[in-house]
């Protein structure tokens, strides 16, 4: 299949819900596609097609070991026709995510985490080019100026009614596409799943200067990346008992935490039009499961 058609969805659907009070929409881009799905799908297009036009085999990323990115990378190598080499933070591993991967074709390198934080340094990525046959590098998450160009285009997808959008912030690519491709009558609300203000700067330093209503919040990342705590593994599982959606510990449930409070405090109002960016993610929960031995819906 050629890059551009896998990567242009014809529909993405919005489902309507009422949880603890509160009606709103989910944009549910976990939809799109049962592997590659949600906002990696949009950060990864332009990146494939550049890797197309200058006829790269194979393309190559960084993760660890339980990284929707590694997954998304793996289908949407295998699907368009590209070979894929996943250099993995930390020991040798088996899990659920890792195992995907492998059995989608992705060629696995586990580094330990001195060489892993060099994945930014020129020098040792020249050295990857030579190792690996020069392929197509995509940095960790994903995240650079291609995959913001296509995030922006998640609003192809968002009604223009909507005046209030909130999604997740990871390494800011879906965050900062939302915020340069948003009208001015919309504001986005990010959702940080990082501890610490410094992410603020980080996204400051990915959106058009010129875009203004919008914010972060750095409440509700219950400890830091991957950090969870009883009350959002409870969370988790009366909204998807409500609903019928999942969601994820590590993105999507903190975000819809973080809707839900910012509404409790009356931050949001009741009559704003609100959409809720569900990211995907959803590959995570069966490795969440096994290390913690919890039962939360992964589909």
């Amino acid at each position: 299949m050629s890059v551009k058609k896998f990567f242009s969805p014809d529909h993405v659907p919005i489902q309507r819900v009422q949880f603890a009070g509160l009606i709103f929409d989910i944009l549910r881009l976990d939809k799109i596609h049962q592997g590659a799905s949600g906002n990696k799908f949009f950060k990864l297009k332009y990146n494939f097609l550049e890797a197309e036009k200058n006829g790269h085999i194979k393309i190559l990323t960084f993760g660890g070991a339980f990284s929707n990115h590694i997954v998304a990378i793996a289908i949407s190598a295998k699907s368009c026709g590209f070979k894929s080499i996943g250099i993995i933070r930390g020991e040798e591993v088996n899990n659920p995510t890792l195992n995907l991967a492998k059995k989608n074709g992705m060629e696995l390198h586990f580094i330990n985490r001195d060489d892993y934080r060099l994945k930014d340094n020129p020098d040792f990525l020249e050295d990857l080019k030579k190792r690996f046959d020069n392929p197509f590098i995509i940095p960790e998450g994903g995240t650079n100026e291609k995959a913001i160009k296509g995030t922006s285009e998640i609003h192809d997808f968002i009604p223009h009614h909507y005046n209030l959008i909130t999604a997740c912030f990871g390494t800011g690519g879906t965050l900062a596409g939302l915020i340069n491709g948003k009208s001015d009558h919309q504001k986005i609300i990010g959702v940080s799943v990082l501890k610490g203000d410094w992410v603020k700067e980080e996204l400051r330093n990915l959106v058009d200067q010129e875009k203004e209503n919008w914010e972060l919040s750095t409440l509700y990342h219950f400890g830091g990346y991957a950090k969870w705590k009883p009350e959002l593994i409870d969370f988790i599982m009366e909204f998807y008992e409500k609903t019928g959606i999942p969601l994820d510990p590590i993105y999507t449930g903190k975000m819809i935490y973080g809707l839900m409070m910012e509404w409790k405090k009356d931050n949001i109002s009741s009559d704003d039009h609100i959409l809720a960016i569900h990211s995907g993610g959803l590959q995570g929960i069966a490795g969440f499961n096994q290390r913690f031995g919890l039962d939360l819906a992964e589909q």
